[in-house]
């Protein structure tokens, strides 16, 4: 599969792109369209219930503190350690980046506890 360039947006390009908007309604500007190409992941291979548990245990948390810190029901996250539902769509990619980067969600609980 072809690399493209990876695109960063920071607040200042945001900023500008909105600015730009805003002068085209107002008929100040005329804007042209700009293609990117970005490179799609590839889909997430399911995962099995003893990797979704090890991941868990790396965090050191509960399940009921991960399954909070993910964002579903406890009873979701048990259910996918035992095998009995599998995880998939967002939630599987929310696994997978959690188990190549756990900081990620260590972090958004750090800064909720900064922001108190």
């Amino acid at each position: 599969m072809k690399k493209h360039k990876e695109i960063k947006f920071d607040a200042e390009t945001l900023v500008r792109s909105v600015e730009e908007f805003v002068e085209h309604l107002q008929g100040r500007r005329k804007l042209t369209l700009r293609v990117t190409t970005i490179t799609i992941p590839e889909p997430v291979k399911p995962m099995k219930p003893r990797e979704i548990g090890a991941i868990r245990r790396r965090l050191n948390m509960s399940q009921a503190v991960f399954a909070a810190m993910l964002n579903v029901p406890p009873a979701t996250e048990r259910s996918w350690e035992k095998g009995r539902r599998r995880p998939t769509g967002a939630a599987l990619r929310l696994l997978d980046l959690v188990r190549r980067k756990p900081e990620v969600l260590l972090e958004d609980a750090s800064s909720r506890r900064l922001a108190a």
